[in-house]
């Protein structure tokens, strides 16, 4: 596999999960995550990982296989600017579970290890080119092509989802929220503007 392959691939792969093992001082703890609007992943987590200068997330787990990032952690000031990616966090996976012990946190990803290849952070690191008309998005989906929704779950994913509930979408696939956890459905083809999503998402409904 050439490197920009490579790249791409591992792009794919980080943009397609929203949990992972955090491992730091020797110790693991699983984390969920979401991809912010520049591209960087936001997540909470314990003060003991931020203060780590050795971090790494194993997505989407501390298993054989598993791709490696390295990151460094920042603080995050949920109160102030950062205020809208500690929401999107929660439309994703609810309230934290420690919400007093929580440091919420914005990752800058140095490298990772995808397979046999080792990937510099910053072509991971791609803004999300919907991010304008992402809120818009979901609201028409949710609001006027549920039922597209719900099919597109079974036929793209294999999963009969009851009652989903879109949450991101860029150009590479939708973020759908089910009563646990979150899943994503791979568009078939990059969508290439804000205007295709409704339209490639009925056609990945009709199967």
């Amino acid at each position: 596999m050439n490197q920009q392959r490579a790249a791409e691939d591992a792009h794919r792969f980080l943009r397609s999960h929203t949990t992972g093992d955090v491992r730091f001082d020797g110790q693991f703890r699983p984390l969920k995550y979401v991809i912010g609007p520049d591209g960087r992943p936001v997540a909470p987590v314990t003060a003991a990982v931020l203060k780590c200068l050795d971090t790494v997330l194993f997505v989407p787990d501390d298993s054989e296989g598993a791709m490696q990032v390295q990151v460094t952690l920042s603080a995050l000031d949920s109160g102030g600017p950062g205020g809208a990616l500690t929401d999107r966090w929660r439309i994703y996976h609810g309230e934290p579970r420690d919400r007093h012990g929580t440091c919420w946190t914005v990752m800058e990803i140095d490298a990772a290890r995808f397979g046999r290849c080792v990937i510099d952070g910053h072509e991971l690191v791609r803004a999300n080119q919907f991010a304008a008309e992402e809120a818009r998005l979901c609201r028409q989906i949710n609001g006027h092509h549920a039922d597209s929704l719900q099919r597109a779950c079974l036929h793209a994913a294999g999963f009969d989802v009851e009652n989903p509930v879109l949450v991101g979408v860029d150009p590479l696939g939708f973020d759908v929220r089910r009563r646990f956890d979150v899943i994503r459905l791979p568009a078939p083809q990059p969508m290439t503007a804000p205007a295709d999503v409704p339209g490639v998402l009925c056609v990945m409904g009709d199967g």
